[in-house]
């Protein structure tokens, strides 16, 4: 009891030293920072006019913009339907009672009768069998490929587990916000009749769990989950298929001439097919996870994407409603262990353990905040038919690049016509070469529009401010957070700018060291070590704003380099004049030397309007001028 007393002592007073710190260092009047310019919110997440116009005109309408957020995770007395001191302590318990789950029939039986199984079920039974009939063997091999792709959905755990997961939420964060106007557009889609289907980013494993969570609160049913089978032990594979969750089987990756890949590739295009006619919602990841090597986007993701557009091809469900999601996090709560890295995948133990552990050192002071984006839906049968109607005449990447490696053409080829280079897996492989492309396509122009929706975050200004310019934190945090909304892009905070400030610092107090100076004033030291990785990590989260601008600024230097002396100081003397066809080439350049996920271009999107876009933005903030030679011909000058 002692010990408990003075380590309750030795915490109140180093709370009380943060306290007066920051008391000291934030003591003067400062002014709020809003998310508006002006008097209007930029309202993110609008689909594509090119490729889906009927879409872009019938599920949005502008009073939707003002609806304003909610916090998913605050349920109070209202938001059951009972009343009384009781139901003020038990909220939570009867508010997981009433939400409305639907039944999810998995329908084995017809999975075992689709066309696609009968399909192959001869060449697994070559006699003993009636015309008709489903050998038993057969029968039990099919069923066991299923029973490792899903399981019925259990009311009753998906209720005891929303009622744990939401006291879990509060104790983590600080809110869950949703934008009503956002999800009033998917409420809409939903009651056109077309399945839904969600494809999101990946920024950590809590997004699998939270996702689901927070549309099955907005009256959405169970959402069905693809996860990733290496991720999970066979324990907690059982758990998260009773919740709604998928996973491919391993036979399904195996080549195309195996008895047993056609049979298990047979059964999982069945069991989407079935559930897609069954309007149960999909949750798709087409990102990988932070962390992973090789490329972004995910080809587990677009295997499953694959599996959705083919049911529409084929036309088991005449359309699907495809809804570009994202999630971003002030922090993510610390995993037990580097998941995506280790070669033991996360048990069922381990992970409930691990939540214990940062229940118990997260700590009220630490709890960050949370935005779930809900891009505007779009028809994947219009986007269909309009992207094969703009493809025109395609060349391979050797047609392209043998005329610029011979020396014979010394024109940057556009990159649109570039071929992807997404490894293809899984049952990917079995769709044609023009699926797989239209695929690939899709997926880049999705994690486009869900990388473009995404809400920047405190946290991840701060970690801008302290790599790259930590000297004026308060003014430069208001200046970062204008910048990013003239650019289109939504923050998630407002508010004082000294809350907000103290809120960002404390969670990242790990990483940095907070010094009194003279006057008053607080010294942000980094902590040299790992720390400075996370900090990374979080600023990447500004690199879709400024891209434009930061591919422009390296063609700008590449062009200036011939000009400067190799050993002498970076400076212009005087004003440099570039022409506008040298920097078009010196950004198709780059265009083909950056990696495409990174640089996420949307596929209807041509290159040379993408090197004029890069342009106004230099002109735009000052880095160039443009001016009209005297041959007529358009120039850029430097300043």
């Amino acid at each position: 009891m002692l010990e408990a007393r003075l380590q309750t002592q030795q915490r109140s007073s180093q709370n009380g030293q943060e306290t007066s710190l920051w008391s000291s260092g934030f003591g003067m009047k400062l002014e709020a920072v809003t998310p508006f310019l002006g008097k209007y919110r930029p309202f993110v997440g609008r689909c594509c006019q090119t490729c889906t116009p009927k879409s872009w005109e019938s599920l949005f309408h502008r009073s939707i913009m003002d609806l304003g957020f909610c916090n998913v995770i605050l349920v109070k007395e209202e938001n059951t339907r009972f009343r009384g001191w009781l139901v003020r302590r038990l909220c939570y318990f009867l508010w997981s009672l009433e939400q409305h789950i639907p039944p999810c029939q998995d329908a084995p039986q017809k999975i075992v009768e689709s066309t696609g199984v009968q399909n192959v079920i001869p060449g697994r039974a070559p006699g003993g069998a009636g015309a008709g009939q489903v050998p038993s063997h057969v029968k039990r091999e099919v069923q066991r490929i299923l029973g490792h792709i899903q399981a019925p959905p259990r009311p009753f755990l998906l209720r005891l587990f929303s009622w744990a997961l939401l006291r879990v939420l509060n104790c983590f964060f600080l809110n869950v916000q949703l934008h009503k106007g956002q999800m009033k557009m998917v409420h809409k889609a939903a009651q056109a009749g077309s399945p839904l289907v969600l494809l999101s980013t990946h920024k950590s494993l809590l997004d699998g769990i939270l996702l689901p969570f927070v549309l099955l609160s907005q009256g959405l049913g169970v959402l069905r989950v693809a996860w990733d089978p290496h991720t999970c032990s066979p324990t907690l594979r059982a758990l998260l298929k009773k919740l709604g969750g998928l996973f491919l089987p391993p036979e399904a990756s195996l080549s195309l001439d195996s008895s047993e890949g056609v049979l298990a590739r047979a059964v999982v295009h069945a069991a989407v097919e079935q559930l897609l006619v069954s309007g149960q919602p999909l949750l798709i990841f087409l990102e990988e996870p932070p962390g992973a090597q090789g490329p972004r986007l995910s080809a587990l993701g677009q295997t499953w994407l694959g599996l959705v557009v083919q049911a529409v091809q084929v036309g088991v469900v005449p359309d699907a409603m495809l809804v570009p999601v994202a999630i971003t996090y002030d922090l993510v709560p610390d995993a037990p262990r580097d998941t995506y890295h280790a070669s033991a995948p996360l048990g069922l133990w381990t992970g409930a353990l691990a939540v214990l552990r940062s229940l118990r050192g997260w700590g009220c002071s630490r709890r960050a905040c949370v935005r779930v984006h809900l891009a505007q839906p779009f028809s994947l049968h219009e986007y269909i038919i309009n992207a094969r109607s703009c493809w025109g005449s395609r060349q391979t990447l050797e047609q392209l690049l043998q005329p610029i490696v011979l020396g014979q053409c010394t024109v940057v080829p556009d990159t649109e016509k570039e071929q992807e280079w997404t490894p293809v897996t899984g049952p990917l492989l079995a769709l044609k070469e023009e699926d797989q492309l239209l695929v690939r396509r899709l997926s880049r122009h999705v994690l486009n529009a869900s990388t473009a929706s995404s809400a920047v975050m405190s946290t991840a200004i701060m970690a801008t401010l302290l790599l790259f310019k930590h000297q004026k934190l308060l003014g430069e945090f208001s200046w970062l957070t204008e910048e990013t909304l003239l650019r289109g892009f939504d923050v998630g905070f407002s508010g004082q700018l000294q809350c907000l400030v103290q809120h960002a610092l404390s969670l990242l107090r790990p990483h940095v060291a907070l010094l009194r100076v003279q006057q008053g004033d607080l010294l942000v030291v980094l902590r040299p070590g790992p720390g400075l990785t996370h900090l990374a990590r979080l600023s990447s989260e500004l690199l879709p704003a400024f891209l434009s601008e930061a591919v422009g600024a390296c063609a700008v230097r590449a062009l200036l380099a011939g000009r400067v002396l190799p050993e002498g100081p970076w400076e212009l003397q005087g004003i440099e004049l570039l022409s506008q066809n040298q920097l078009y080439h010196q950004i198709l350049l780059l265009m083909h030397l950056l990696p495409q996920d990174l640089l996420l271009l949307q596929p209807c999107q041509s290159s040379y309007c993408y090197c004029q876009d890069v342009l106004d933005r230099l002109i735009q903030c000052g880095l160039l001028v443009a001016e009209e030679s005297r041959a007529t011909r358009s120039s850029c000058s430097g300043s």
